[in-house]
């Protein structure tokens, strides 16, 4: 059972005496454990978006009547085993999403959030790479290498037409999936209790799940051509964009700020519930705390 308050009045002095760069971690941007740890990342991005992205092309590549669905079953199969394949070096992340609300919570400090963050980009133009390097032009071009997009230029009676999602509706869809998938599946992992008690295995395979139905969720709701459906991974919507470039930068930013504001609402959530149910509140890595000590330190300068 997690603890809310220090047990001692010495672990609240501990607690209270811990400087700013130890909250923010800085240690960690020199830490080679840490640097060695975020080549998982790398290496699990790299390969999370080389699979998924050859999903994306070929469940459409295919012509099965519903490609919505055989893409979603396949991503949360690949999702799940590669979690179980970085967890024990990482902490199996691969997604800044993941990363952020760690950090925001306190699992993990700023500092490695950065250093994980780092390699997750770079991951994700090394997929993006690697699917470039062994697939056809003309499947590139017309996949763009399975890109987050809002929209596509596609052939019209007078000309080229750009058809896809406006800007504003891809916003909330990626605020809402983004939020929905740390609610239902991350929640279990940073919640050493529900982690324990119902097993790593099956935990990261509800996380594969989730990601799963939330694809199936945010392609089938909007129904429109252009639009690939909720990214939820801005290091996976990164790599493409990366490699392809062009079209594929236009509303990018949308698969940056949507999971941003989703992992600020989720931390908000997580301290606003009742304080039993969740111990974060005292990790020193945790946001709050981080604030907390930057106003101290202002006050007593």
């Amino acid at each position: 059972m997690c603890r809310n308050e220090p047990e001692s009045v010495e672990d609240a002095k501990k607690m209270h005496h811990i400087t700013l760069s130890e909250r923010l971690g800085l240690e960690d941007l020199l830490s080679l454990q840490v640097w060695k740890a975020s080549l998982a990342e790398l290496l699990g991005t790299a390969v999370l978006v080389f699979m998924i992205d050859t999903i994306v092309i070929s469940s459409f590549e295919s012509k099965t009547t519903t490609p919505n669905l055989v893409m979603s079953i396949l991503i949360a199969i690949t999702v799940a085993i590669l979690l179980l394949a970085t967890c024990p070096v990482s902490g199996g992340h691969i997604n800044p999403v993941i990363t952020f609300s760690a950090a925001l919570v306190g699992l993990i400090s700023l500092s490695r959030a950065a250093v994980y963050i780092f390699a997750q980009c770079v991951g994700g133009a090394l997929g993006a790479l690697a699917l470039e390097a062994v697939v056809s032009s003309t499947i590139a071009q017309n996949f763009s290498l399975g890109a987050c997009t809002l929209t596509i230029i596609a052939p019209g009676p007078q000309g080229p037409v750009v058809v896809g999602l406006e800007t504003g509706q891809a916003l909330w869809l990626e605020i809402f999936c983004t939020f929905v998938f740390l609610f239902a599946s991350i929640w279990m992992a940073f919640d050493h209790r529900q982690a324990k008690a119902l097993g790593l295995v099956l935990v990261l395979s509800i996380v594969g799940t989730v990601v799963g139905l939330l694809v199936f969720i945010s392609t089938t709701v909007t129904a429109t051509k252009g639009y690939s459906g909720a990214g939820m991974n801005p290091a996976r919507c990164l790599g493409p964009a990366i490699i392809r470039g062009g079209h594929v930068w236009t509303g990018h930013w949308v698969f940056w700020v949507g999971p941003i504001i989703a992992c600020m609402a989720f931390y908000l959530y997580t301290k606003i519930i009742p304080h039993q149910h969740f111990c974060g509140a005292e990790y020193k890595h945790d946001f709050f705390n981080i604030l907390k000590a930057l106003v101290s330190s202002d006050a007593r300068k």
